[in-house]
């Protein structure tokens, strides 16, 4: 049976990496020149807290050696290893997992090493992992389930929506006067991740209300052949378990769907998408 290695932004709970055997590597998040995410780290609400009190977080991707260490410790328990990496088009995370593997193969040769590049994040990544464990646990080699990955990645639908639109500023993905003209006048962005692994704007809707429905519409446009396969909805969260289950009631209702897993974004995503985001995600069609 072959490991699995993910990373800290699929926003999966800690309870899940422990029942699955699943080692995770750590991006990082500095407040006020204090790191997290190695030897200090932050609690949803002590995070959350944070930046609604004003502080403005910065994050930090996988280093190389980073990876490498932990596929190196992963080598004691199999040479079989399989990386499940962030975005490539939202960090260089993967990168250094694709640089790290390398250099293990070349060290260790009797290792294998196989590396997938998700495009997808927060728990879009790890609905990934959570398919790549259920194949593993069914038998599957580590080929098989890295080729459903890479077959199957870009069905990963991501449609998420935020309340403050000055987060998505600060991390470039709208303009200064977008944000500003937003707040005012209360639109809410509804966006996804498109084939390349980048946020991209949707559309904008007035109202929060209508936003988080408009998940849902995207939910019944895009899952098309995949609306009896999607066993499990992910949705996660910044610090508004009442909203993200406002949309999980509305896909019961639509859609008959009763079985989700919530979980809050964590410290690193949720520096870029701010307190108040609700992210749904699902296999459908097309991105």
């Amino acid at each position: 049976m072959f490991q699995i290695i993910t990373d800290s932004t699929t926003d999966l709970p800690e309870s899940y990496f422990k029942e699955h055997d699943i080692k995770v590597v750590n991006l990082k998040c500095i407040i006020d020149g204090v790191q997290y995410g190695v030897d200090k780290f932050l609690s949803s609400d002590e995070f959350y807290s944070m930046v609604r009190g004003g502080k403005m977080p910065t994050t930090s991707q996988v280093n190389p050696d980073e990876a490498y260490k932990a596929i190196e410790a992963a080598l004691s328990e199999g040479n079989e290893i399989l990386c499940i990496a962030f975005s490539s088009g939202l960090s260089g995370t993967y990168n250094s997992f694709r640089l790290a593997a390398e250099e293990i193969k070349s060290d260790y040769p009797d290792s294998d090493v196989l590396v997938v590049d998700t495009l997808a994040a927060s728990l879009g990544e790890g609905l990934l992992v959570h398919y790549a464990v259920g194949m593993r646990d069914a038998g599957k080699n580590m080929r098989e389930t890295r080729d459903w990955l890479e077959s199957h990645k870009n069905n990963l639908v991501h449609a998420f929506t935020v309340d403050d639109l000055n987060h998505l500023y600060r991390g470039g993905r709208v303009s200064k006067t977008v944000a500003i003209i937003g707040t005012i006048a209360g639109i809410k962005p509804v966006l996804h991740v498109d084939y390349e692994g980048h946020l991209i704007p949707l559309r904008n809707v007035r109202g929060r209300k209508k936003s988080l429905l408009g998940l849902v519409d995207d939910m019944e446009a895009k899952m098309g052949s995949f609306k009896d396969k999607n066993d499990v909805v992910f949705i996660s969260h910044g610090d508004c378990l009442d909203d993200a289950k406002f949309v999980a009631d509305e896909i019961e209702k639509r859609f008959g769907k009763k079985e989700f897993l919530f979980n809050p974004l964590g410290p690193v995503i949720g520096s870029h998408a701010g307190p108040g985001t609700v992210a749904l995600f699902f296999l459908g069609d097309e991105k």
